[in-house]
């Protein structure tokens, strides 16, 4: 039964605390926690209590009261997402599943594990790592993004060119719907095309559906020899953006592939005491897991070399690993200079150096620097701004960043960047999601009737319009 007459927040609380005890915590600083995420975007106002479920049930109680009372919902994993997309808004429930943390099972002969919401990405490889097999999401963030967090963005990373996105690795879920039934998605199965994808269809809602609870997802196996591990550097961005769908062209599918413009490398060299800035104005970081990598990492050399690059081998397996580990210091050193605005888009790979190309355009027209990442092995690019401390605040305006945190300058270049991605076949976010910063150019990439048919699909699944309200639609 709905409440039909205007509910006072500390009625809410108290049927919360009655079901769930001490799940439920209105505690002053976790409210103001859970307002942000990495995207730098904090919410407006305080939420009314944070739910932090241990179980499915805890969940499934806590959206009951939510749709009894119509109170809005936000789910919530490690807090690491991008976009503005699991942030606690003014008066809403967040219900965090980071406490939902077990490894239910792990099936070696299927290659599969069932896993709650909020089990930390690389916790799994570890766990599985003694079987032979690695769940190969591989977001940057890993080391502290939860399972659930990356299902519900889709989430990207180092080794989507071969691997896929998370998408290709999940093949069931359990997810918790507004009025608090359990939803069962997908199978156990290699295969399995009966009715509608819901599973695919639940990965990427961003919260905006239901609470992703449990998970069955797919494991690779670990693959065997060498892994090898090289690094180029080349004068200028656009060579090694040629260079990049150069080894795409040759049939080759290297596991990463991550490039990195000048200014990625200062930044990089300033946080790691690194002098990767010393070797040129770009830096393309390559590495091959497969069978016969040794041969694959000569072909990719003698591609890159006959390109004009200078090429360096990773001496060993560790030496690659601490190249990786450089790569992925780039958000956090760009972090250290200010608050960042941390864009994700795509395009084909064909249109790698076309695009950085718009983008060193679009910097030198509106004076603003945009050092720029990109994982080139499937055309995902990261334009970054970064603000300082005292321009990202008086933007905001005492200390509340909502999107006008970012001043209207920089979303104009922004702007020219989605529009520039668009034009060469690309798209407004190739793995963080649309959330809350990129919801008002939906419509131009999807189109109008594609938007309305995705509104009708969440009206399906949350007639009250309770989940997430604000995020993506």
């Amino acid at each position: 039964m709905f409440s039909s007459e205007p509910t006072s927040p500390q009625l809410v609380v108290e049927a919360l605390q009655s079901e769930l005890g001490d799940a439920v915590s209105t505690d002053p600083a976790l409210l103001e926690s859970v307002r942000s995420d990495k995207s730098g975007w904090v919410a407006p106002g305080l939420p009314l209590a944070v739910v932090r479920a241990r179980t499915t049930a805890h969940v499934q109680s806590a959206m009951r009261i939510a749709t009894r009372f119509r109170i809005p919902v936000v789910p919530r994993g490690a807090g690491t997402g991008l976009a503005g997309g699991g942030v606690g808004t003014h008066g809403a429930l967040v219900i965090s599943t980071e406490l939902m943390n077990e490894i239910l099972e792990v099936n070696p002969a299927d290659e599969l594990a069932v896993v709650q919401a909020g089990v930390i990405n690389q916790r799994l490889s570890d766990v599985v790592a003694p079987h032979g097999l690695v769940f190969s999401p591989d977001p940057a963030s890993k080391a502290i993004s939860t399972i659930g967090g990356n299902i519900a963005t889709n989430a990207g990373g180092l080794l989507c060119a071969k691997y896929g996105v998370t998408r290709e690795a999940v093949l069931g879920l359990v997810v918790v719907l507004p009025d608090g039934s359990l939803l069962r998605t997908g199978h156990r199965s290699v295969k399995g095309v009966t009715g509608f994808d819901l599973t695919a269809l639940l990965t990427g809602s961003e919260g905006t559906l239901g609470v992703i609870v449990e998970a069955t997802v797919r494991l690779r196996p670990i693959p065997p020899g060498d892994v090898v591990t090289l690094g180029a550097f080349f004068g200028d961005i656009r060579d090694g953006a040629a260079a990049a769908a150069a080894i795409t062209a040759a049939r080759i599918r290297p596991a990463v592939m991550e490039l990195m413009d000048h200014a990625s490398l200062v930044a990089i060299d300033a946080y790691s005491g690194t002098r990767l800035s010393a070797g040129g104005g770009a830096y393309l970081l390559v590495q091959t897991d497969a069978r016969g990598a040794v041969d694959e990492g000569a072909a990719i050399s003698e591609i890159l070399t006959g390109l004009g690059a200078d090429v360096r081998l990773a001496h060993d397996s560790a030496e690659g690993e601490a190249l990786l580990a450089v790569r992925r210091n780039f958000h956090p050193a760009l972090a250290s200079a200010g608050e960042v605005l941390i864009e994700d888009i795509c395009v084909p790979r064909s249109r790698l150096a076309d695009m950085f190309a718009a983008i060193d355009e679009i910097s030198r027209r509106h004076g603003i620097a945009i050092p720029t990442i990109a994982h080139a092995g499937d055309g995902n690019l990261h334009p970054n701004f970064v603000l300082p401390p005292h321009d990202s605040q008086q933007a905001g305006g005492s200390g509340e960043q909502n999107d006008q945190w970012v001043p209207a300058s920089v979303w104009v270049a922004a702007d020219e960047l989605f529009v520039a991605a668009m034009k060469l076949g690309g798209t407004l976010t190739g793995e963080h999601g649309v959330g809350v910063l990129k919801k008002r150019w939906l419509e131009n990439e999807l189109g109008p009737r594609s938007l309305e048919l995705q509104r009708g699909i969440k009206a399906v699944f949350d007639p009250l319009s309770i989940m997430n309200p604000g995020a993506v639609f």
